[in-house]
């Protein structure tokens, strides 16, 4: 009785957060990029947005239930921490709204050294203040996240927890690395799920990493690197799982591939490569109107090549074997094995 009455309330909580900010959001999409929504979505791309979030409620849930992480997890984002995050959206959200109408792809702070970032980095992605390169950015990207995707963001991150968990639960204090690990959202639900692995994140964004190390004070074996995930710092074979979180849809089509390489490289024969991102025309053809939408309001200048750039494909190109290619609400989760 009591697990049906938690149930009930995480299902109005999730259903509930995702309405209200579903009207916020349309409204300032409307602000950014007025002409931006022509024809609107059909009937049968929105049936399909909500088959695909019940599916995904259904799934979170069945997660908790077998124990694959803890119950907690499913309440720890939604309208509290928006609600917190309020005062300094106020004052961000007319910045967004006018770096996105004159098109503002260069709006950055002056930076030392510049020339160590790739071009393709150095953007406003999103039109956030600041791209990714301030201490300001990092406190607002995981409330804007959440409030863009409904409080969903979390929930499609950890659907690979169980992919990993399955992975490593032969080895003792497995070694796990997170690329593009950001803020280490991700790396906070490893931890509350394995608490005993040994955790990596590799982020280009210094800033990100110090939110990142803030955050994850609590983890004792912990190891954050500032560096290009192109070129890994690490030697072949040094870990039993790399996951990716909503890394590869902002990357340029080369790029992709050469961190998928580096993935290979780094982790040891047999281990595991667990990719979330967004979905993509070949495995989401019911979505395409929202999937086009996307980059027609945010800066995500890479967006619509990958979209045609069908993750389980470059996986395989670079030498993995694909295990499992699924839905996620509007993301996509693959799971590949490098070859013993």
């Amino acid at each position: 009785m009591a697990a049906n009455l938690i149930e009930t309330g995480y299902r109005v909580h999730k259903t509930g957060f995702l309405v209200l900010s579903q009207v916020f959001i349309r409204a300032l999409q409307q602000l950014m990029r007025p002409d931006s929504n022509p024809g609107g979505p059909t009937k049968d791309s929105m049936a399909e947005v909500r088959r695909r979030f019940e599916a995904l409620l259904d799934e979170d849930w069945r997660n908790v239930r077998d124990g694959h992480y803890p119950r907690s997890m499913l309440f720890r984002t939604g309208i509290r921490d928006t609600l917190r995050a309020l005062p300094k959206a106020v004052l961000e959200f007319p910045r967004v709204i006018a770096r996105a109408r004159r098109k503002g792809y260069d709006d950055l702070p002056a930076m030392p050294h510049a020339e160590r970032f790739p071009r393709y980095y150095r953007r406003t992605f999103h039109w956030q203040t600041d791209g990714w390169f301030s201490e300001h950015s990092a406190t607002m990207y995981d409330p804007s996240v959440d409030l863009l995707f409904g409080g969903t963001a979390d929930m499609m991150r950890r659907m690979i927890i169980p992919d990993v968990a399955r992975a490593t639960h032969d080895v003792e204090a497995p070694r796990i690395l997170d690329v593009a690990c950001g803020t280490g959202r991700f790396l906070d639900m490893l931890h509350a799920a394995l608490p005993d692995a040994r955790l990596f994140g590799i982020d280009l964004s210094a800033p990100y990493l110090k939110h990142a190390q803030a955050r994850l004070a609590h983890v004792a074996e912990l190891s954050l690197v500032a560096d290009n995930a192109e070129a890994m710092p690490f030697a072949d074979g040094t870990f039993d799982a790399v996951t990716s979180i909503f890394l590869f849809h902002e990357l340029p089509k080369d790029a992709r591939r050469n961190v998928m390489r580096e993935a290979l490289r780094v982790v040891k024969p047999g281990g595991l490569f667990a990719v979330v991102d967004s979905a993509q025309l070949d495995d989401a053809p019911r979505l395409v109107w929202h999937l086009e939408q996307f980059p027609a309001v945010y800066h995500e200048p890479y967006f619509k090549g990958y979209l045609r750039d069908s993750l389980p494909a470059i996986l395989r190109e670079v030498g993995f074997e694909v295990v499992d290619d699924r839905s996620a609400y509007v993301s996509r989760v693959v799971i590949a094995r490098k070859p013993a």
